[in-house]
């Protein structure tokens, strides 16, 4: 019985850790990325269709966290074509729990405490939906890929618009923290 309570217990630490913002970047050592002062937004063909309103609460995040890299977005003659691409999986959650009554072992001052009753153990699954957000940088001159970075944070479809919207804009500055990267 302790160890299903010891497993239980890990499984809902584990559980928590799922929530945390997951943030990935990855570039092109050779790119110049100097050079890159202006963008423009589009739309890969397999991403996930969302609401007007997401949207607008996407763009106005990331647009926010490129700005304050030095990038300027422009519908003419760009530096960079920067392909989103928005995902939603969904992964299981277990939650385990003990109640009630104790077990045996060691107790204050080196005594041994007995059983105080029967415990139960429960477990419980939910799906939780993940939604990842991925940024491709194309070099509109070569035609590369020069940078990748991509996001991802457990849905909470109940939460208000303020708090979706701080979330977004925590997710975009955290991915473009390393924007540019530094030269080795």
């Amino acid at each position: 019985m302790k160890k299903l309570f010891q497993l239980a217990i890990a499984l809902t630490c584990l559980s928590g850790l799922v929530l945390a913002q997951d943030v990935a970047y990855n570039f092109d050592e050779k790119a110049d990325f100097s050079k890159y002062k202006t963008y423009k937004w589009e739309k890969h063909p397999k991403s996930l269709d969302v609401d007007q309103l997401t949207m607008g609460q996407l763009a106005k995040g990331f647009e926010a966290a490129l700005a304050a890299k030095g990038l300027t977005k422009t519908e003419s003659n760009p530096d960079l074509v920067i392909v989103f691409q928005l995902a939603v999986s969904q992964e299981k959650e277990m939650t385990a729990y003990n109640t009630g009554g104790f077990g045996y072992g060691p107790g204050w001052r080196g005594g041994w405490y007995g059983g105080g009753g029967m415990s139960t153990s429960t477990a419980t699954t939910s799906t939780i939906n993940i939604g990842t957000v991925v940024l491709d940088m194309y070099d509109t001159k070569t035609k590369t890929l020069v940078w990748r970075g991509q996001a991802s944070k457990t849905v909470d479809g109940k939460s208000k618009p303020e708090k979706r919207q701080k979330t977004i804009d925590k997710a975009a500055q955290k991915m473009l923290k390393n924007y540019p990267p530094k030269k080795k």
